[in-house]
């Protein structure tokens, strides 16, 4: 219990605080110059007694008031602090902390100068080489816009074509001029560059491009590809709303804001992100939050500095753009001068140019909300009832779905899904391979696989596991292990006659919680809800075990990959090859020889 003492006692240096609950529970994590005074303004002292402080956020006083216990770590130094506070909350997943999950780096496309015959690529990574030129950050349409340049101008196609000494099919079709058989000199090649990267620079001019381009192939009945065109066009258009503005002065800026919306007592912001590159904005970005308790603007600004600026930047700002003031500003620019060795400063505008560009991110971020709102309300309706039907901690706004699956214990595979914003999340998919011998055992090594990962992307607010109490424990005796926190279902497949009975619709499933069994009715959308996810996971782990299965029956398989093909004609799967006589399988490869 945390008494006038527990405070007393605490160290007055640099370093990590974390609430736990009475059960053990981890409910928050905050950093401090003075461990000592920060805690203390948490709480306030009545009588002989704590109680939490009034001039916090409601969110932290909801907190304090179910803290019963404090750990402290020391650090050296404020970047210390303020790198492992976002450690842990990435790790850990603390009830009571805003998470971002969104810390991918963004595509840049590079050319190398330096070489006779530059060479167009998608990179992330600085290359500390000098006349290596940038472009971006795109966070979508990085590979569209590259391989429109590769459609409209003959270009080098392929690293690997620049060492060769045989013009190859790009030349063919009159993509590449073949510099590699030195049918272009170095000047003309270099004509065609500055063309690329002058339409990289003009976004409108290549669009431009491709739509003459479009028409040309329209007019000449192409239509398959001029539909490519098209798809191309939008995804390349839409990479940015605000081609529109611009200013005269070359500026770099990336600007920051965040909207907030409070309904039905589930709390919404955008994190809205526009990257501003010679003057005119090129790009933007931004990531959906959503929590079941208030959210700090300061916390979200803080987490996104961390991500996006962690790895060195091929082209960074002049300064970075704010909507309203963060309290650790300093700390935030001495981090990222250690990791971009430049001093970047963070700015929050009250008036001119800035601060219109401050307003129109703000516009923005508050008609994405609009529209987001609007969405959620009918398909996120499940989720509340989800937390209700199955006393939740939490609101599963990011569900992880487990599965595996097996052949007699061998091909043994492992599956992750995840749903989220209403929808299965398909670039979240994890496959694993296994080498465990019995299901418990395996379903231990698939989720220890998945712990192993928080540190990289975050636990979700609950896991599905498909299975009964005996995977439920395991869950849970894994996610205790690493001091995480987070709900645990599982839904074990209803038997008839000792078999797993799959009926859509009709099958009665049992829901597991660590205290209760649900045997709920078959047209109970928390019974359907939860069986769209098993079932998806399931799939999900059958493809990856028959493709394990396919590859390898395809190797041992005593025919050449052309005789497979025939068979496989014939016969229409493995399975069916593998149990085939002989004799027939001779008299059909003989037959189509003899064809």
């Amino acid at each position: 219990m945390i008494t006038p003492q527990t405070l007393n006692n605490l160290p007055t240096t640099f370093g990590i605080y974390q609430y736990f609950d009475s059960q053990g529970k981890l409910l928050y994590v905050g950093k401090a110059k003075n461990i000592k005074k920060r805690v203390k303004s948490y709480f306030k002292l009545q009588g002989n007694h704590l109680i939490p402080n009034p001039k916090n956020s409601q969110r932290i006083q909801i907190m304090i008031a179910q803290a019963y216990h404090i750990n402290t770590i020391i650090v050296s130094n404020e970047q210390d602090a303020l790198l492992l506070e976002n450690s842990l909350i990435k790790q850990l997943k603390p009830k009571y902390n805003i998470l971002l999950r969104d810390d991918k780096t963004y595509p840049y496309i590079m050319v190398d100068l330096n070489t006779p015959f530059p060479f167009f690529e998608i990179t992330r990574k600085v290359i500390s080489k000098k006349n290596i030129q940038y472009f971006g950050p795109y966070p979508t349409g990085a590979r569209d816009i590259l391989d429109s340049l590769y459609d409209l101008l003959p270009l080098v196609q392929k690293k690997s074509c620049i060492k060769s000494k045989k013009a190859c099919l790009f030349h063919q079709i009159n993509k590449c001029p073949a510099p590699c058989e030195q049918k272009i000199t170095k000047e003309a090649y270099a004509t065609t560059t500055q063309e690329a990267l002058h339409l990289l620079l003009h976004k409108e001019k290549l669009l431009t491009k491709m739509r003459e381009k479009m028409q040309n192939l329209a007019e000449k009945l192409l239509f398959e590809e001029a539909n490519l065109y098209k798809n191309r066009i939008e995804k390349i258009a839409s990479i940015s709303n605000f081609s529109e503005i611009s200013y005269h002065k070359p500026y770099n800026l990336d600007i920051i804001s965040i909207a907030k919306q409070t309904q039905n007592k589930e709390h919404i912001a955008i994190l809205i992100k526009l990257f501003m590159r010679e003057g005119k904005i090129i790009a933007s970005d931004y990531e959906l939050i959503k929590s079941d308790y208030e959210i700090d603007d300061s916390a979200v600004f803080t987490q996104h500095i961390l991500n996006h600026y962690k790895e060195k930047l091929p082209i960074l700002p002049e300064s970075i753009l704010f909507s309203q003031p963060l309290i650790n500003t300093q700390e935030l620019q001495d981090f990222i001068y250690n990791t971009q060795d430049k001093k970047l400063p963070i700015q929050f505008p009250k008036t001119g140019y800035k601060k219109t560009l401050i307003q129109i991110a703000e516009k923005n971020a508050q008609e994405l909300l609009r529209q987001k709102t609007i969405l959620k309300n009918k398909d996120e309706e499940i989720l509340y009832l989800i937390k209700q039907g199955f006393n939740l901690s939490q609101t599963p706004f990011r569900i992880e779905i487990f599965d595996t699956s097996h052949h007699s214990f061998t091909f043994n595979v492992g599956a992750m899904v995840t749903y989220e914003n209403n929808a299965f999340n398909k670039s979240s998919y994890r496959h694993y391979n296994l080498t465990s011998k019995d299901e418990y055992s395996q379903m231990q090594e698939l989720l220890t696989h998945r712990i192993k990962s928080f540190s990289k992307n975050p636990p979700p607010n609950l896991w599905i596991i498909d299975g009964g109490k005996g995977q439920l424990n395991i869950a849970h005796e894994l996610l205790e292990s690493a001091g995480v926190d987070i709900d645990i279902l599982a839904i074990s497949k209803e038997k008839i006659d000792f078999k797993a009975h799959r009926a859509k619709g009709n099958a009665k499933d049992t829901i597991h919680s660590l205290q209760y069994s649900y045997k709920l009715d078959t047209q109970d959308k928390k019974l359907q809800f939860i069986q769209k996810l098993r079932d998806e996971a399931h799939r999900f782990a059958i493809s990856f075990h028959r493709h394990k299965k396919t590859k390898d029956i395809s190797k041992n398989l005593p025919y050449t990959l052309a005789q497979q093909k025939k068979l496989l004609q014939y016969f229409g799967d493995f399975t069916t090859l593998q149990n085939a006589p002989q004799e027939l399988i001779k008299k059909i490869l003989s037959s189509r020889d003899k064809n």
